[in-house]
């Protein structure tokens, strides 16, 4: 399951890797009102198969939970 999560961030630049994970950690802790995460991030996340939309509101899947526990 480790190399599931390090291939979720294959081919990412140090920084944008970080800026997603600190957007799925924002979106955990319902935070996107204070600090929204920009479309283009939600559209890779929902790319990349961690966050769905729901009533216009980004939600975590549960990969992207596991991302977030390790």
């Amino acid at each position: 399951m480790a190399e599931q999560t390090s291939s979720l961030w294959t081919g990412l630049d140090l920084d944008t890797a970080i800026r997603l994970r600190w957007a799925l950690r924002d979106i955990k802790a319902k935070r996107t009102k204070l600090t929204p995460v920009s479309p283009g991030d939600l559209k890779t996340l929902i790319e990349m198969g961690l966050i769905e939309m729901r009533e216009d509101a980004p939600m975590l899947n549960k990969e992207a939970h596991q991302v977030l526990d390790r």
